[in-house]
């Protein structure tokens, strides 16, 4: 199949089934959002969706997080990954927001990416997110989906970025952020990905690839010699019971 054809296909089953994928952290302001994406890294949604009401009740703006320090900051935050760091960078980019910006979140890549804690991901989906900008925000979920699907052929995810700014339909960069995060994160998972209820075999690349005849041949001769070392660990164990047994009526 022709890359052309699986964008296309891509795209025509996302826009049909799930035209209106957002982020599922919480937020109400740009603000918020770029707080919980910070806190994000390397941690779950549902886990920031746990901390964020406390943090933003006690800091609802920029200038009441920079009113603290990143010692208070951690006390809201403790439960995430890398705390310390993350209060750090809170404390660091509420404070240039005010100096620097009046404590508006600014509109483009150059001026987030100064802020402490933002690198490219997090400002792609600031621009895309907030300010309706074509981009596309490249995380383990999205860099390993594409690359499985065959959207893309890349080793980091800044070639993935740009090979699927260069071929995804400008106005549809965005929303595939969310859908690809969200197929990876329920579906097309790390380890063991669901491909039994995955609506995308019929076009993904990493399917074909792990059906062919070599591969069906290989996971067979996996399955037995994993049967053959299992009944060996089972006669193995059955003769050190034995060995046990014996010692034991010698001794009485």
């Amino acid at each position: 199949m022709l890359k052309a054809e699986r964008y296309r296909h891509f795209v025509e089953y996302f826009s049909k089934n799930q035209p209106d994928a957002v982020t599922e952290l919480h937020y109400n302001n740009p603000y918020q959002l770029l707080v919980a994406v910070i806190l994000s890294a390397q941690c779950t949604d549902k886990r920031i969706n746990q901390i964020t009401p406390a943090l933003f009740e006690r800091y609802p703006d920029a200038y009441a997080l920079a009113a603290s320090d990143a010692d208070e900051i951690f006390n809201y935050i403790r439960s995430v990954s890398y705390p310390n760091n993350k209060a750090k960078h809170l404390a660091g980019m509420s404070k240039m927001l005010v100096e620097k910006f009046n404590g508006e979140v600014p509109a483009n890549h150059a001026d987030l990416q100064s802020l402490p804690g933002v690198g490219r991901k997090t400002a792609n989906v600031i621009v895309s997110v907030v300010f309706d900008a074509p981009a596309i925000a490249v995380d383990t979920h999205v860099f390993r989906v594409a690359n499985r699907i065959g959207l893309t052929r890349a080793t980091n995810p800044l070639q993935s970025e740009k090979q699927l700014v260069a071929n995804l339909p400008q106005d549809t960069l965005a929303v595939a952020h969310h859908w690809l995060i969200l197929h990876g994160r329920y579906i097309c998972v790390a380890r063991t990905p669901k491909c039994e209820i995955c609506p995308l075999t019929w076009f993904c690349k990493y399917y074909a690839q792990q059906n062919t005849e070599t591969a069906l041949l290989k996971a067979e001769a996996l399955k037995i010699r994993k049967a053959k070392d299992a009944r060996k660990k089972k006669a193995l164990n059955a003769i050190a019971s034995e060995l046990a047994r014996h010692s034991v009526d010698k001794d009485i």
